[in-house]
């Protein structure tokens, strides 16, 4: 396999793995508009441990680089990555709107 299509390859893994975590996200916010506290919390674990995965597979990338190996540049990586950091941002808010919404759930 090349440089490019390996980079390919990671890139597709990075916004598969990111993309499954927003749609996790996003059904976690939907329990949690059904007041679903614990699962919508099962389902942010679930969107994180997609997220380690995406963000595993491009920190092999920029070790590889770091490392010597060298990559082209890429729009299709850098997608990869704009996508990753746009879904952990979605993932931080979520977990603060979970927390945010519990908290006035308990004092209620």
């Amino acid at each position: 396999m090349s440089n490019n299509e390996y980079l390919t390859s990671i890139s597709m893994k990075i916004i598969w793995h990111s993309g499954n975590a927003r749609t996790k996200a996003n059904k976690a916010l939907d329990e949690l508009a059904e007041h679903k506290f614990d699962r919508a919390k099962e389902l942010m674990e679930e969107a994180r441990n997609e997220i380690i995965l995406a963000h595993q597979a491009q920190t092999k990338i920029i070790q590889e680089e770091a490392s010597g190996e060298h990559y082209e540049p890429s729009l299709l990586f850098s997608h990869a990555q704009d996508t990753l950091m746009t879904i952990m941002s979605e993932l931080n808010i979520t977990e603060k709107l979970i927390m945010l919404f519990e908290t006035l759930e308990n004092k209620r």
